[in-house]
């Protein structure tokens, strides 16, 4: 389902009549930067995410490079 101009021109026109002529660049701002404030966001917590799993993954592989200590320790006690 997709929007027509007609469909767009009833929005921005209802838009007009509710908030009035004056405050329609203040909302545009507002949401340009809501809508940059999501995408930094939403990048910071890619990146960390990214961060976390690489760490993750480096545990990992030092600990299947460790000999078993485990096995040591059950047979000392």
């Amino acid at each position: 389902m997709s929007v027509g101009m007609s469909e767009i021109l009833l929005i921005l026109l209802i838009v007009l009549l509710v908030f009035g002529a004056k405050r329609i660049p203040e909302i545009a701002r507002a949401l340009g930067r809501a809508s940059y404030e999501f995408k930094k966001a939403k990048g910071e917590i890619q990146r960390e995410t990214e961060e976390l799993m690489k760490e993750s993954e480096k545990l990992a592989e030092a600990e299947a490079k460790r000999p078993d200590e485990k096995q040591d320790d059950t047979t000392h006690g």
